[in-house]
């Protein structure tokens, strides 16, 4: 069964296109954008005449949607044959530019790096499926959630580690690095990390993983989505049946930049109520 949830349908119908002001990017160097006026009917069947002031706000690239991600996490976001990008993420970020009057632009960058550029105004949005920490709320801004994480462990399938328990004995963990994996394995036991001299960062999930391979690192933790596809592609290697960690995904802003969050927060309820974001993630992610 997937284990995959939508954020909460009845709060995000109830968001209004109304924002704040425009406000810019740390960047300075954005245009202000006023996404088309919507009209029809409103959530609770009242007529909604679009005559209330659609909201502006700031970009950085007139008529772009600046996405920076790590291309490296599907089915959120990967790479094409082409040399393109595709994934939950990528389409749900192009669905939302179109509603806002704008063409996605996909950055591909490290993780880590993926949230620096918006914090710095170098991207308006980043999407890699980011979870919300405390941490990060100090630096950033977040949409309502939109789906829902889980951390699970990969190991061999002849691992003594068959456990939650058995992970405390590895010598050696894997993780991508700056992902929320690596923060919670790499704290000390006092905290219920296992400690930085046991947790590896390497720079993609693919890499960790390949690690476990050539017995680099022992278990591998990370989201279970893309575990998924890297047991499926190994051979020899297993997902432990018990949850590492459960957390929401949600779509990150430069701190401050309110009318941009709020127009995203809106664009996306509309997909969600029109059954538009689960139509993509059913095109990713099938019931097993």
């Amino acid at each position: 069964m997937k284990k995959f949830l939508t954020c909460l349908l009845t709060l995000a119908m109830v968001l209004s296109l109304a924002a704040c002001g425009g406000s810019e990017t740390p960047s300075g160097s954005g245009s202000t954008t006023t996404p088309p006026a919507q009209s029809g009917n409103t959530s609770d069947g009242s007529s909604d005449t679009g005559d209330t002031a659609a909201p502006t706000f700031t970009t950085v690239e007139e008529g772009k949607l600046h996405m920076s991600t790590n291309a490296e996490f599907p089915p959120y976001e990967m790479t094409t044959d082409a040399g393109g990008f595709e994934g939950i993420d990528v389409e749900v970020a192009d669905a939302i530019a179109k509603k806002l009057g704008l063409e996605l632009v996909v950055d591909d960058m490290g993780f880590d790096a993926a949230l620096t550029a918006v914090q710095t105004g170098q991207s308006d949005i980043a999407m890699a499926g980011i979870t919300i920490t405390d941490e990060r709320l100090e630096v950033m801004d977040f949409s309502d959630s939109y789906a829902t994480g889980i951390q699970v462990v990969i190991v061999k399938e002849d691992s003594p580690i068959q456990s939650l328990d058995d992970l405390a004995n590895a010598e050696m963990i894997g993780c991508q690095k700056a992902t929320t994996g690596y923060i919670y394995c790499s704290d000390s036991v006092e905290n219920g990390g296992y400690g930085e001299d046991h947790v590896t960062a390497f720079d993609t999930g693919a890499l960790a993983v390949m690690a476990l391979v050539n017995d680099q690192v022992d278990a591998v933790v990370i989201d279970n989505e893309p575990a998924k596809n890297y047991v499926a592609a190994n051979e020899g290697l297993k997902i432990l049946d018990t949850e590492f960690a459960v957390e929401d995904y949600a779509i990150g802003f430069a701190k401050g930049n309110t009318a941009l969050l709020d127009a995203v927060n809106a664009a996306m309820g509309e997909l969600i109520a029109d059954g538009t974001f689960q139509a993509i993630v059913d095109s990713y992610i099938t019931a097993e």
